[in-house]
């Protein structure tokens, strides 16, 4: 087939060199693979044929560098790794297909509401999708209102911005503390607190920030990959997070189970979505599993559903430029476990391993 060029932002992200490892296993054509970040020493840059430096999602030239780089490289595909970058992609994405460069995507009413998580509440209920008990909080009245009124102390609350990456403001509220158990026995990346203890915090922020308080899942925890094709879920694949570290999977299993896969498709089907999307589920004391986040993008771990057979990067790139795709056997049970690595860099700059 036609060889292509494949950009991808993000590339210091702990899931990137996975996801380039997942073009990189494509036999049927050749894939050029540029990657973009903020960070020189972003770790895929080690992996990718050629990368560029450029500005936060934030700012104002980001877009004009993307554009730059994507005519400079003859891009065809653009996939998108950072939660921030997706407002700045679907709001652009007419200009870059006016050039012959798809970006994978949804559309921007779509990024907005599965972005956050307030919405993404709001638009599951209306939808018959089970979600969490929810409260969204502008002050700190409000805040310790809805904690109590989710049975705090009796039960666990957590809290955390509507729209935030990775674990960036999410805490677990909990009756009683054992400090020295967290300082002796735990790694400070602990999120457990008390409301004795984010209350000087909270009471006195100036701005208050906007926090959805919501009820604590105690079950089993979920990432879902699925590939959507405008609003039409073609692939769905649930994945078991055994272990997890700073947030991300270290331990997983793929799993085929179907009340999921169906709350998934629900979901993608009424946003109507696009491309890579990512669900998180959790289930409740009763063992019912409920929402409790999206990632309107492609995911870190999504390397698994690789191995376990259904390359979804790849699809998603084929379904960009319009080319038929083939739905793979996907090998449920599949099992990963990551492991670190290192990076070493010379003194002239250049990245090597062992």
């Amino acid at each position: 087939m036609k060889p292509i060029t494949v950009l991808i932002t993000g590339a210091g992200a702990p899931g990137a060199p996975g996801i380039i490892k997942s073009l990189r296993l494509v036999k049927e054509r050749k894939i050029k693979i540029i990657g973009v970040d903020m960070d020189k020493n972003a770790v895929g840059f080690t992996v990718v044929d050629k990368y560029y430096l450029v500005p936060p999602a934030e700012d104002k030239n980001f877009i004009k560098k993307i554009k730059i780089i994507t005519k400079e490289e003859k891009v065809n595909v653009i996939i998108p790794l950072v939660t921030l970058e997706l407002f700045k992609f679907a709001k652009y994405k007419n200009d870059f297909e006016k050039k012959g460069i798809k970006v994978s995507v949804s559309e921007l009413e779509s990024v907005k509401i599965a972005n956050n998580k307030y919405l993404l509440m709001k638009h599951c209920i209306e939808n018959n999708i089970p979600t969490p008990a929810f409260k969204l909080v502008k002050n700190y009245k409000k805040f310790e209102k809805a904690v109590f009124d989710l049975d705090y102390p009796k039960k666990n609350v957590c809290f955390k911005p509507p729209v935030s990456m990775g674990l960036r403001g999410f805490r677990v509220l909990t009756k009683k503390l054992d400090r020295l158990e967290l300082l002796m026995k735990q790694k400070p990346t602990n999120v457990l607190t008390t409301l004795e203890e984010v209350r000087p915090v909270l009471k006195n922020a100036r701005p208050f920030p906007e926090l959805i308080v919501m009820e604590y899942l105690p079950g089993e925890e979920y990432s879902v990959d699925v590939l959507v094709n405008e609003g039409e879920p073609l692939i769905v694949v649930p994945r078991l997070r055994e272990k997890l570290k700073m947030g991300i999977s270290f331990v997983g299993t793929a799993i085929n189970d179907k009340e999921i896969i169906n709350y998934s498709k629900r979901i993608v089907e009424t946003l109507k979505l696009n491309g890579n999307i990512g669900f998180q589920f959790k289930r409740d004391k009763n063992g019912i599993p409920k929402i409790i986040e999206c990632n309107p993008r492609v995911q870190g771990t999504i390397v698994l559903c690789t191995a376990a057979g259904a390359n979804l990067v790849y699809l998603a790139v084929k379904l960009a430029l319009g080319e038929k795709i083939t739905k793979p056997k996907i090998k449920w049970g599949t099992k990963m476990i990551r492991y670190w690595d290192e990076v070493y860099y010379d003194k002239r700059g250049h990245a090597f391993t062992l």
